[in-house]
């Protein structure tokens, strides 16, 4: 197993994806370790209070934050971590966000995705979807657990997350194929408890840790 390598820049075995702060604030409380704010919806001063006010969250509750795509306004609020995508990542200045500490990861879909986001020289890197997903409408084609071992024995120590259509139950066969932790919001903002359902994955991560 591989949380180990997550565990080394630190992030959990297992962390959901939140679209706003009010679905952060619903989960914060539960205990979880990581968290990423995906803020499809937001533009403008909604935007940057919401990143703003995310960052003294998780701050506050020890909790890894996240941010997607956003880079300058999450350089302005101190965020520790940020996540781009691949057109995100031409438009970012790697410099200005290196020089401001953050830790960066990258989405990949296919090899040439990931050529190019090892030459950025990420903290980690995202590889999706592993399983169909219904959240929203996907150009590729399921990865499946077999290109997430190619993935991980090309980047080595990289910390490799898996993401998409991932549930409890498929969780461990997603660590076991080489990723070295889980990125989950369907499973849980879909659920009829989402709270319980993120009990569900809390309790499966603290094994997950204790076996790594």
């Amino acid at each position: 197993m591989n949380a180990n390598h997550a565990q080394s820049i630190g992030l959990d075995v297992f962390y959901p994806i939140v679209p706003d702060i009010a679905w952060l604030k619903r989960i914060l409380p539960l205990g979880i370790r990581t968290v990423q704010l995906r803020a499809k919806d937001l533009d403008g001063s909604e935007l940057r209070a919401q990143i703003n006010e995310a960052v003294a969250l998780c701050r506050a509750a020890d909790c890894q934050l996240i941010v997607n795509d956003y880079w300058q306004i999450a350089i302005e609020a101190g965020a520790d971590f940020l996540h781009l995508g691949q057109e995100d990542l031409a438009d970012a200045d790697l410099s200005a966000i290196r020089a401001a500490g953050m830790k960066v990861g990258i989405s990949t879909h296919s090899e040439e995705e990931l050529d190019i986001a090892l030459a950025a020289t990420p903290d980690y890197i995202a590889l999706g979807p592993i399983y169909e997903t219904k959240l929203k409408v996907m150009p590729w084609k399921p990865q499946g657990l077999d290109r997430l071992g190619r993935w991980k024995a090309k980047i080595g120590e990289i910390p490799l997350i898996g993401i998409a259509g991932i549930t409890v139950e498929r969780a461990q066969g997603v660590l076991d194929a080489g990723a070295d932790c889980a990125a989950v919001i369907t499973d849980f903002v879909t659920h009829d408890d989402p709270e319980g359902r993120i009990g569900e994955w809390l309790a499966w991560a603290a094994t997950a840790r204790a076996a790594a």
